[in-house]
């Protein structure tokens, strides 16, 4: 080997060298900074004819698609989960658990426990002060609890607006770096900056939706979502988001532009076409996903669910329930006067058709555009609603066109509804007629009573009509103002009556603990379909060991997601990280082959030198 390829080995010896240095020193001065990847030297060795050089071909980043995939998922499954937690954090502190001081549990017993003291006390006024004083407490925690509840949906919509304005700046930001990435004339090191801030991005972008990230040949990238979305690919997709202000419990997504209540979300892609993303579904996990969630399920099924609660304590007071009257047969049956009968007030018929028992549960509806009206309960009731402002004769002929030819019905007189079984042919049976309805006086009605009532003190009978006024019931409850103004109507049922007669205080009591209720509808859960029912002691336990499972569960998953992602930041650090003693060691090796190469290219000159001395 001649001095002319000695020299030549060791110039490219000394070049590979420097190179490496400088890639070391980029290694030492990012590691730790977060989405930089460790990058290494390429080197090969090149043969010719006067023999071998070593050639730097490239500077090479550490990735692993599989890896970076599984970490993007990672990411907006906890994004997902992070946020519900921190939401259901705050139902946790506004709900209590049962028996802290202020819960809903507890402020409903001690409303409970001033009835029970009523009932041995009526004529005492600090006692019946006690139950106003504790039934103005259980109102004013529904009435806060849904303003918490509405507060965190108007929540929802704040960050849902900050959270698309972050998307769309994010997938520009991506856009603009696939474009760059798509010209090979960038130098290794500036090329591997791009792919540091690319995956960066789509890290961001994965925490806010469920991206899915395809990595192409040239190092960009195309991202959908799991439903399918395009997020980005040959241009990026441009979301937004139009709220509506502020939100109240009627507020509610609907499929229906002209009946939904909430923002809608909008995603346009690249050729202009515009997508309702959350009519379609288009988004199921990350930030966003769980901010839609939590706005449109979970915060509006806690909603009904107060709304039940606070329902069934005005209901259980101020229901009045009165059975039929025997009718002399054949044919057998009952009569009812259905007289008090308001919008949202109901009778049940209890009938059988052979051995088949039914029950029919007929409602006034006042609102036409809510009929008809006829289904059937997970329960097995046969829910009717029915129009009676055209009299009780047309509640009659309505009931005997929707319940066949096995009964009858009639109107013999006035507001009197008249049932009978088939007669001779034996073969159905009435077995009970009632009718649930609203006391609308505080005197002279009877023992019960509106001490819970809605806005202005208007009787709360669950009427369906307009929006239905169950919804949002528990932020409009309130104590009616006749009570408040004298308390000795929760004793003198008629006017003059004595204060020693404890007759409404059992009643109250009595239907507070026995009148059981049902939700109107049903709450989804990951193992089936949950209704509330019972009395409302019992609705309270349901919904706040319902509440207190979902609120674990949150927790417990996003738990399970840190821990998760935690793992795989760790597989990728020993992938992408940079250790300081490995790179000093490297730094080593690097300085004794410089050393080497300069004491060849010593030697070769000094030979030179020689020579021409010669």
């Amino acid at each position: 080997m001649g001095l002319s390829v000695s020299l030549s080995n060791a110039l490219s010896g000394m070049n590979a060298t420097q190179k490496g240095l400088e890639v070391l020193s980029r290694n030492i001065a990012n590691a730790g900074s977060p989405g930089y990847n460790r990058q290494s030297l390429v080197l090969t060795d090149r043969n010719s004819a006067s023999g071998s050089y070593v050639n730097s071909i490239g500077v090479q980043r550490a990735f692993v698609s599989a890896l970076q995939i599984q970490y993007g998922q990672g990411v907006s499954s906890l994004g997902y989960a992070d946020l519900r937690a921190s939401f259901l954090a705050t139902i946790e502190q506004t709900l209590g658990k049962p028996g802290d001081v202020g819960s809903l549990g507890e402020t409903y017993q001690n409303f409970e426990n001033s009835l029970q003291a009523l009932i041995t006390s009526p004529d005492d006024y600090a006692t019946r002060a006690s139950v106003v004083s504790n039934a103005q407490s259980l109102v004013e925690t529904l009435n806060r609890t849904t303003d918490t509840i509405q507060g965190l949906r108007q929540e929802t919509e704040g960050q849902l607006a900050s959270s698309v304005s972050d998307l769309n700046r994010m997938l520009s930001s991506l856009e603009q770096i696939n474009g760059q990435l798509r010209d090979f004339s960038t130098q290794d090191s500036g090329r591997n900056s791009l792919l540091d801030e690319r995956d960066r991005l789509v890290s961001q972008i994965s925490e806010l939706v469920d991206a899915r990230v395809q990595y192409r040949p040239d190092d960009t990238v195309a991202l959908t979502t799991t439903s399918g979305l395009g997020l980005i690919d040959n241009g990026a997709t441009r979301f937004e988001f139009q709220g509506v202000g502020a939100l109240n419990a009627s507020s509610q997504f609907s499929f229906d532009a002209n009946e939904n209540g909430v923002g809608t979300l909008s995603a346009i892609t690249p050729s202009g076409y515009v997508v309702n993303v959350v009519e379609q579904g288009m988004v199921r996990s990350g930030r966003i996903g769980a901010l839609i969630e939590m706005r449109d399920n979970t915060l509006v099924e806690l909603q009904r669910q107060i709304d039940d609660i606070a329902a069934t304590l005005a209901q259980s007071l101020s229901s009045v329930n009165t059975q039929g009257t025997s009718v002399a047969g054949p044919p057998d049956g009952f009569s009812l006067d259905l007289a008090n009968m308001q919008s949202g007030n109901d009778f049940t018929i209890n009938y059988s058709v052979g051995s088949v028992e039914q029950t029919v549960r007929v409602v006034r509806v006042d609102d036409l555009t809510k009929l008809p009206m006829d289904y059937t309960t997970t329960n097995g009731e046969r829910v009717i609603g029915l129009d009676f402002n055209s009299g009780i004769g047309a509640v009659a002929t309505a009931l005997n066109s929707a319940l066949g030819t096995s009964i009858t019905v009639t109107n013999p007189s006035g507001t009197n509804l008249q049932i009978v079984d088939d007669g001779a042919l034996n073969n159905s049976n009435i077995n009970a007629l009632s009718s649930k309805t609203t006391s609308s006086a505080n005197q002279g009605a009877g023992l019960a009573l509106n001490l819970f009532t809605d806005q202005s003190s208007a009787s709360f009978t669950n009427s369906l009509d307009g929006n239905g006024q169950l919804t949002g019931f528990a932020g409009r409850i309130s104590i009616n103002e006749a009570i408040l103004n004298n308390n000795e109507l929760l004793v003198q049922y008629t006017s003059g009556g004595s204060l020693g007669d404890n007759s409404r205080a059992q009643t109250l009591l009595s239907q507070l603990e026995n009148m059981n209720f049902s939700s109107n509808s049903a709450t989804s859960s990951t193992s089936g379909s949950f209704r509330l029912n019972g009395n409302a002691q019992d609705m309270i336990s349901q919904m706040l060991n319902y509440q207190g499972t979902a609120i674990s569960s949150a927790n417990s998953t996003r738990q399970t997601q840190e821990l998760s992602l935690e793992a795989i930041g760790s597989r990728m650090a020993d992938k992408y990280g940079v250790s300081i003693d490995e790179e000093m060691a490297r730094l080593m090796e690097l300085q004794n082959a410089y050393a080497a190469s300069a004491r060849i290219v010593s030697v070769v000159q000094e030979l030179i030198n020689t020579l021409m001395q010669i």
